[in-house]
Parts: C-alpha cells; structure tokens; sequence
C-alpha cells in the first residue's frame, strides 16, 4: 500500500489535514466572512421551510422560494414607503423640542439644569462625549457597505436555494472525482456545522419570541403607535443574540418620547435594560446550554471570547463553532442528527 493510500485509509489524519485547509480557505476569504456568513443563513432558513413543506407535498423549490422572497422584498418596500418617513419625522420633531426648549428662557433660569451642566463641565465630560458621537458617526458611515452586504447575501441566497436540487447533483460529481475524499469529508463537516448551526437557532429563536412578547406588552402598556411593525422590528433585532435589544433601544426610545415625554423614553431604556440582562444572564445560558448541552457557564465565556475574536459574528458564530468542534473532536456529540462515521472512498490502486 503506498503512502497516499496509507494517507486516505487513516481516517482521523485524513479528516484532520481537509479540516485545517478548510480553516486556512476560510482565512484568505475573511474579508468576505460578513457576506458568507448571511448568504449561509438566509440560505439555512429557506431551505429548512422548502425540507418542511416538502414533508407534506412533493414539489420543486422554485415554487416556494421565489414566492417567498416576493413577499419578503414587497415587505421591506411597504415598510420603507409607510413607515421610514414617520420615524424620520419623528426624529427631527424630538430634536427640534430639544433645540426650542435649550434656546428658550426656561433653559436660562432653571436652576437645577444649570446645575447639571456645571457638572458636567466639571467632571470633563465633554470630550468624552465628542470622542463617543465620532465613533457613532464611523458607524454610521459604514451602514451603506452593510446594506450592499446585506443585499448581496439576499441574492446568493435565492440563486442557491432555487437550485438546491441541481446544485446537489453537480456537488455529488465532486464525490465521484479522484479527489473524491477530500470533498467526501467536507461534506462530513458541512453537515455537523448545518446541524450544530440548526440547533442554535432554534435556541435564538425562543429568545426572540420572550424578548418580542415583553417589549410588546411595555409598548401597549404605552399606548405607543404602530405596534404590529415595532414588535416585527423588535422580533428581527432579537435574533442578534446580546446585542440585538441594544440596537432597538435608538428607535423605540425615539417614538416613545415623542408619544409620552421623558417618562416613556426612560421607560424604554428601563425595559431594554432588563432584557438585555435577562437575555445575557438568563435566557441565552439556559437555552443555548439546554440546546447544545453545554454548562452556562461555558457558553457565557464562549460568547464572550468568540466577540472579542470575531466581532458582532462572534456573538451569533461563537456557540455553533464551539460546539462544531466538540462535534468533530468526538468530546460531545451536539443533536441526534449528527452523520454518522462514513468510509473512506476507494481509491484507485497505484
């Protein structure tokens, strides 16, 4: 048997050589990681609701995708045209109180607010605050490129999932190559990260829904306006795990003061606070460790290491790439649906 035989027939240097390269493929293609990442859920999603219909009826996934990305698109333009320039108009109303009631005389001879600038000037803050709005204006500046990623993803996405079954064909030509071990076992670990990733979102999902079941009821508590679209905006933004309540707390709290005053918007921040806590401490421990088996405490520390390490991602990402690993390492196996050891393929003798 020669070497490259020997190569093939030792499955757990096999699989470990294919997993490093796909680890270095992965790190030359970084700078696209933000459009691979969405392109990979978008697509998960939808072919998880075409594996579903598909149980009950046989039919091709053009008939279901490309009527589902219709509604999905004539979505978000009924939300631009209807609802975008309220909240624009609302902005400009809150800052224009602001600006009336700072030029105003009440602002002069209120001696408590007096008080509270002197304060501030004492305590140098305001060089904090200005280093603060630059970050938020960088931030800002990049939402184009997000929305172009964002965009780009969303057409991958619907190509891939139109044509999962010729892709699943053209991909099983691959298997049947020379080099079919290689892609034999990238397939292996394609599908221990599908069904690790799975497992996650199911687990994201179950936050999403507490988290838009208690920002909905504070808002009708609120007597807020357009709740159907906010608990929709508030359900989107909770699928980004951690960080998701903080991002819906710059609208929310924006409407709530032009609706109740000071006391709805601190009420809002108020409520967002505490699912933010209740979500970092409490739900996504328990869920995330009941969903993948891991302790809470380890899935605190991954969440916090895998942002540090990849960022925003790092928080979504973090949880299956661990438990992808323990997968592969064969510490702990994640699901019941994890493939089974499959055989080398025959090569052909040297």
């Amino acid at each position: 048997m020669s070497r490259y035989q020997k190569f093939i027939a030792n499955q757990p240097v096999r699989r470990g050589v294919v997993l490093i390269s796909l680890v270095f493929i992965l790190w030359l293609a970084r700078s696209a990681m933000s459009t691979v990442l969405l392109t990979f859920i978008f697509s998960f999603l939808v072919i998880q609701l075409i594996n579903l219909i598909r149980r009950h009826v046989n039919i091709r996934p053009v008939i279901v995708v490309i009527p589902l990305y219709l509604l999905i698109i004539g979505g978000i333009f009924y939300a631009i045209i209807n609802y975008v320039p309220s909240l624009v108009n609302e902005s400009i109303h809150s800052v224009n109180t602001v600006i009336k009631f700072y030029t105003s005389g009440a602002f002069d001879h209120n001696e408590m607010i007096q008080w509270a600038v002197k304060s501030v000037k004492q305590m140098n803050l305001t060089g904090q605050i200005m280093t603060g709005l630059s970050a938020v204006l960088s931030y800002a500046g990049s939402i184009g490129s997000a929305g172009v990623t964002v965009a780009l993803s969303f057409l991958l996405s619907f190509f891939f999932t139109v044509e999962i079954d010729e892709l699943k064909h053209f991909g099983g030509l691959f298997l049947k190559s020379p080099m079919g071990w290689y892609f034999d076992d990238l397939r292996y670990f394609a599908m221990k990260f599908i069904n690790t990733f799975g497992v996650i979102i199911e687990a994201q999902l179950i936050i999403a829904v507490v988290n838009t079941t208690i920002t909905t009821i504070t808002l009708i508590f609120l007597k807020m306006p357009n709740i159907p679209i906010l608990a929709v905006m508030v359900f989107f933004l909770s699928l980004i795990p951690v960080a998701g309540a903080i991002i819906s707390v710059i609208p929310l709290t924006i409407i709530a003061y032009t609706v109740g005053g000071v006391q709805s918007a601190v009420i809002i921040i108020i409520m967002i606070i505490i699912i933010h806590f209740l979500e970092a401490y409490v739900l996504n421990p328990r869920l995330m460790a009941s969903r993948t088996e891991l302790p809470g405490f380890f899935t605190i520390v991954i969440l916090l290491v895998a942002e540090r390490l990849f960022g925003a991602w790092g928080l979504i990402v973090g949880i299956p790439i661990f438990t992808f690993l323990l997968d592969v390492f064969e510490v702990k196996k994640i699901g019941s649906k994890t493939p089974k050891q499959q055989t080398p393929p025959s090569t052909p003798q040297s």
